[in-house]
């Protein structure tokens, strides 16, 4: 019967594992780093592309979060990528208003293009990496796919960015009371709408002008804009349009100076025009013409036409109530 040889001392042995308490600790470590780092890559993102004006382009609002979604699949080791990608997302979002300056407007509208483009990272990788493991490599494979949707802007945009805004609306007056209530001062009420009423966008709070003459002009000023950066002062916001366009039956009105919707879109041009009806009640047509000013087109066109349209309902309900 032979005995067993016994193992010489200076054979190497394998390291016990590491107890999972620390394990968990290692983990939520390179995790956390991996955050940071996202964060880092945001900011830095946001300033370089803010100093060569391409922060409203396609390359900000889906390469950005495409870069900070990558960071984290690609260096941390989380049970989930997708929910790291939300994580990370997350708190950049956190730390874009008092560090980026970024209006909350913005962050509200642009936030759910973010989580999109995260959590569609997210999942892509986590179905990879459930058949043989190599997240690190597949992150870095679609690299070349999100290029693709992030030049929207930076290297010309295919969709057209003057769009245009029309509503019609029957009202319970005569045409002679529809023009003397556009000739006059308007009154803006809160807005019954949703979408204008939840969004802190800026509200009148005064107006200045009358008539219906070409060259009328009318001024209206708006809330000012609260900055949320550090140290950051109230700055004033305003609008003047000029009556460039007279008729018995129509008015148009060019937008000549703009702070209050210039971070958003180019207003350009208001026409109204009005017929009477068979009912002895008015039909406005009210048409709002703007340039689009973010991309990518397919997710800022349709919002930001929403949210004409529904300011251009909330004109016309603003001289007819």
């Amino acid at each position: 019967m032979s005995m067993p040889t016994p193992e010489p001392d200076d054979v190497p042995r394998p390291d016990p594992p590491a107890p999972p308490d620390l394990q968990g600790r290692s983990r939520a470590r390179v995790t956390l780093v991996a955050l940071l780092a996202a964060s880092f890559v945001a900011m830095l993102g946001y300033k370089i592309l803010h100093a060569g004006g391409l922060e409203q382009t396609a390359l900000f609002y889906v390469g950005l979060p495409a870069t900070i979604a990558l960071v984290v699949a690609a260096t941390a080791r989380p049970r989930s990528a997708t929910g790291m990608a939300v994580a990370a997302v997350t708190i950049c979002l956190a730390l874009a208003g008092p560090l980026l300056n970024e209006g909350v407007v913005c962050l509200v509208l642009a936030a759910p293009l973010f989580y999109l483009v995260a959590i569609g990272i997210g999942m892509v990788i986590d179905i990879w990496d459930r058949r043989d493991g190599s997240r690190r490599m597949h992150a870095l494979g679609l690299v070349p796919v999100l290029a693709l949707f992030s030049l929207q802007g930076v290297t010309g945009s295919p969709a057209p960015h003057n769009q245009v805004v029309t509503v019609t609306r029957t009202v319970r007056l005569t045409p002679q009371q529809f023009a003397a209530s556009l000739s006059g001062t308007p009154r803006f009420a809160p807005p019954r709408s949703a979408f204008l009423s939840r969004l802190p966008f800026p509200r009148v709070v005064q107006v200045d002008g009358t008539g219906l003459d070409v060259g009328a002009e009318r001024v209206i000023t708006f809330t000012p804009r609260h900055s949320l950066g550090i140290g950051a002062h109230p700055t004033p916001r305003s609008m003047r349009l000029r009556l460039a366009e007279s008729g018995p039956d129509h008015v148009r009105f060019d937008v000549v100076q703009d702070t209050a919707t210039a971070r958003w879109l180019h207003w350009q041009t208001s026409r109204i025009s009005w017929r009477p009806t068979q009912a002895g009640t008015t039909e406005v047509t009210w048409q709002l013409t703007y340039e689009r000013t973010f991309d990518p087109s397919w997710y800022f066109g349709p919002l930001q036409k929403y949210g004409m349209r529904q300011a251009t309902g909330y004109l016309i309900d603003t001289f007819t109530t």
